[in-house]
């Protein structure tokens, strides 16, 4: 029978579940949760400090005189290009990050991707003044290092989440993005007000390299080799994921099953689907509520962050929903990934389609904002899939799915740049008609290709054969020799 997470014994912990510092695992998760902070207030802090970068702003001469000046004169179309640079570097690691990361611990790689783009952060008001090639550049390297945290996680998982608290783990998780997301866009809006858009770039790197530092230290590859542990935590954990202390995982991945499959293929769509919306708001939404809604600069920082807000209180919700469908035995575990996915893309695609057509501040906010906070259903869909369909392999499947995933953020701030060239209401109509009719897109495809069994091509899938092959051929050995024992006997 599968082990009762709630239970005081079976998750080998004399405590109480909201204790969560007593279970090693959580606090794995709760340092998940602070680097996706991390990930996502050194990604968003540009697309508010780019507002402050280019504005107009008003200058008093010595003579007397107003006038009005840019720090930096780029155009729309050139924007497009500053804020989807990053993704430039990110499309290039993320299978790298899921294939190296079974080799030396996802924990060493997440830690230093995080670490390194931290660093950068620090550069960039140097690589902005320097040029915009320069400036370019440093973010395509963010994005390079950036890239590899996504797989890598779930290479922690893979060696940290009992199945039955995988929707949880990774959804507090993946929380950490909406987190950095609601504080780096208002803070960013203080900051570029307060000190100047150079101070954005400054405080987020100190944060991020400050979380470097405390990861390494805290966080080791699996239960195993963590000495804070405690015996029935490490107990209790390994026998959910069928594994033995000390056991050594060497993976060979079955490229040719994960290639022809018809759920990864779904999961793929899915992930794309999502992160079309999703960045085309995160890169953009500052900008549209300064061109379109005529909001302040300091203002559109704190509302761009309500959506991500709602989203990462959701996000705790849908996990534990999740969850606890499974191990109630309402859903099975492809009901579960189908009716969350699907759910939250539909709703997600109505939303959208009605905000842009009233395009008024306060019902097309509300819109945005639920557009975005049913996100968190979907993540508790196509995101926790991987880990569904080959927990070994589940690195590798991330690095695929989010490869693909990452095309929205190169592709979308471009076309939005050209599209809102004169930046009128209705041109910004047209960019979130193309969000919703992508995220129906999603919907359909994940509905008819999703599964969330064990695959026959996985590793595991694979194990079980030989075991059960073993098995067979152990009994029939036993039952020859006795066949020959008796007619010896006779």
């Amino acid at each position: 029978m599968d082990a009762k997470p709630n239970s005081k014994v079976d998750d080998g912990i004399d405590a109480p579940l909201w204790m969560f510092w007593k279970r090693r695992r959580y606090i794995v998760v709760f340092m998940a949760f602070l680097g996706f902070f991390n990930v996502y207030s050194l990604r968003v802090n540009l697309s508010v400090a780019i507002v402050a970068m280019t504005e107009n702003r008003t200058v008093h001469y010595e003579n007397g005189t107003v006038g009005y000046e840019q720090y930096f004169d780029w155009s729309s179309s050139l924007q497009g290009y500053v804020l989807s640079s990053f993704f430039y570097g990110y499309i290039l690691t993320p299978f790298l990050g899921g294939f190296i990361s079974n080799r030396f611990g996802g924990n060493y790689v997440f830690g230093v991707g995080i670490g390194t783009t931290a660093v950068l952060t620090l550069l960039t008001p140097l690589a902005a003044k320097a040029g915009v090639a320069v400036l370019l550049a440093i973010r395509i390297v963010e994005g390079i290092f950036e890239g590899v945290t996504f797989p890598c996680i779930h290479a922690v998982w893979s060696r940290w989440a009992p199945p039955t608290e995988r929707s949880r783990m990774a959804s507090i998780a993946f929380a950490g993005n909406y987190a950095g997301t609601v504080v780096a866009m208002p803070m960013s809006g203080i900051l570029a007000n307060a000190w100047g858009w150079e101070s954005v770039f400054y405080v987020f790197g100190v944060i991020g390299c400050i979380w470097f530092l405390a990861w390494m230290f805290f966080v080791k590859t699996s239960p195993e080799v963590d000495k804070w542990i405690s015996q029935r935590e490490k107990e209790y954990i390994l026998e959910s994921l069928g594994r033995t202390e000390g056991e050594q995982q060497k993976v060979k991945h079955p490229w040719k099953g994960i290639l022809t499959s018809v759920a990864v293929w779904a999961l793929v769509v899915s992930h794309f689907s999502e992160n079309w919306g999703f960045y085309t708001l995160l890169t953009q939404l500052p900008t549209f509520l300064k061109d379109a809604m005529h909001f302040e600069l300091e203002k559109t920082g704190f509302v761009s962050a309500v959506p991500y807000l709602v989203m990462g209180i959701l996000l705790f919700v849908s996990g534990y929903l999740a969850d606890w469908c499974q191990v109630k035995g309402y859903l099975t575990t492809t009901q579960v990934r189908r009716y969350f996915n699907c759910g939250a893309f539909l709703a997600q695609t109505v939303f959208m389609i009605v905000g842009a057509f009233i395009l008024e501040p306060t019902p097309t906010i509300t819109c945005i904002t639920i557009a975005v906070g049913l996100g968190a259903f979907a993540w508790s869909g196509f995101a926790v899939n991987h880990l569904d369909l080959s927990p070994k392999s589940a690195g590798v499947l991330m690095g695929i799915s989010n490869t693909f995933a990452t095309i929205p953020g190169i592709v979308s701030p471009i076309i939005t740049g050209y599209i809102t060239s004169n930046k009128s209401p209705d041109e910004w109509k047209t960019v979130f008609y193309i969000a919703a009719g992508i995220y129906l897109v999603g919907c359909v495809i994940y509905w008819f290709g999703v599964s969330g069994e064990l695959q026959p091509w996985s590793i595991e899938a694979q194990e079980r054969r030989e075991q059960e092959k073993q098995q067979t051929k152990a009994i029939e050995s036993l039952a020859y020799t006795n066949k020959v024992s008796v007619e010896d006997e006779m």
